[in-house]
């Protein structure tokens, strides 16, 4: 029997749970194609598989990430529109596919959406079975590396500033991290809605790194008062838009900076989910908190084509053989990546 190898969690803990397994080569299911997997692009949410997360249930063991890009190296039975050896990317959210959302266009909200890698096995293997729907074609521009880093982090900034901010040319909007994975993205759809971006970075390099992504204005977290810096560009009116997704260490100052009938978008909290909000605050200045999780299929396969059209681009710091997933994680944590890490089986 053919073998693969994959990276699996089976208990919490350190760099030291990323295992390195063999398994099985898995078979397509009906409706389902066999990758050949190129490049696992890794998120923030790999090293929370990893470390396991307070009050939630991980099903281990499991095989990690939720990014991908490969080539189609088998058919399951009754797949007719795609062929072997076409090069494909990963769309990371899996649903139900027959509930309202799913036929509405929203099935990030179906009752039975997850993702790969989190509620279920993950691209981190040699190669992935996958539903055709979980599969699109690759952007001819980009390299396998660059295309498997970029679907779960762009299309959560699209799904934060188009459809829950509804973000609009003219206006300005705040970006966390703009040297993340999603803040790198979140930096190129406002400016490309015709926004102006101000984003925050750690350091010099990663601020000339943002400014060149599209950033208007970069402020260095490390050694700048972002509050200050903020009403001073802005008049000290503020900004309308925030694209808050590092949670305990920035909410104070997020919350501050919104001008009256502001929006604060959030996706996440690397730095902590236990936040303080003033009610008052809130309804005296007509605020908005909205909450976002991924985005839909159809508005990732419009990312694409954005791609294809060299109007977006992946922000790649380096490829690392997937043996060395501790060292990646490591970096993740240590926050010393300049862009997306991408492991290559």
């Amino acid at each position: 029997m053919a073998t693969m190898r994959c990276i699996v969690v089976r208990e919490h803990g350190g760099f030291d749970r990323l295992r390195l397994e063999e398994r099985p080569v898995p078979e397509p299911g009906p409706g389902e194609v066999r990758l050949r997997m190129q490049a696992v692009g890794l998120n923030h949410l790999d090293t929370w598989v990893r470390r396991g997360v307070p009050g939630h249930t991980f099903p281990l063991p499991l095989i990690t990430s939720s990014d991908g890009c490969g080539t189609i190296d088998a058919l399951g039975a009754g797949v007719t529109s795609l062929r072997e050896g076409d090069p494909m990317v990963v769309l990371p959210g899996r649903s139900c596919g027959a509930c309202e959302p799913c036929q509405t266009g929203l099935d990030q909200l179906c009752r039975h959406y997850h993702l790969l890698g989190e509620s279920g096995d993950g691209t981190a293997a040699e190669f992935v079975c996958l539903p055709v729907a979980n599969v699109a074609p690759k952007p001819r521009a980009l390299s396998a590396a660059e295309a498997g880093s970029i679907c779960l982090v762009f299309q959560t900034a699209w799904n934060m500033l188009v459809r829950r901010a509804e973000l609009r040319a003219g206006e300005t909007v705040l970006v966390h991290a703009g040297l993340s994975g999603v803040g790198s993205a979140a930096v190129q759809i406002a400016a490309l809605l015709g926004a102006q971006v101000i984003a925050t970075a750690g350091g010099a390099a990663k601020c000339e790194r943002v400014r060149a992504l599209g950033a208007h204005h970069v402020i260095d977290h490390t050694r700048q008062d972002v509050v200050a810096e903020v009403r001073a560009r802005t008049g000290k009116q503020g900004v309308p838009v925030v694209f808050e997704h590092t949670g305990a260490a920035t909410w104070e100052a997020s919350l501050k900076v919104l001008q009256r009938g502001g929006r604060l978008v959030t996706c996440g909290a690397t730095t902590g989910g236990n936040v303080s909000l003033s009610l008052h605050a809130v309804f005296f200045k007509s605020l908005s908190i909205l909450g976002s999780t991924m985005g839909s299929k159809g508005d990732l396969r419009g990312i694409l084509r954005l791609f294809e059209q060299g109007k977006l681009r992946p922000v790649l710091d380096r490829t690392l053989p997937m043996a060395e997933v501790a060292t990646a994680h490591r970096l993740l944590e240590e926050r010393q990546a300049l862009g997306k890490l991408v492991l290559v089986p």
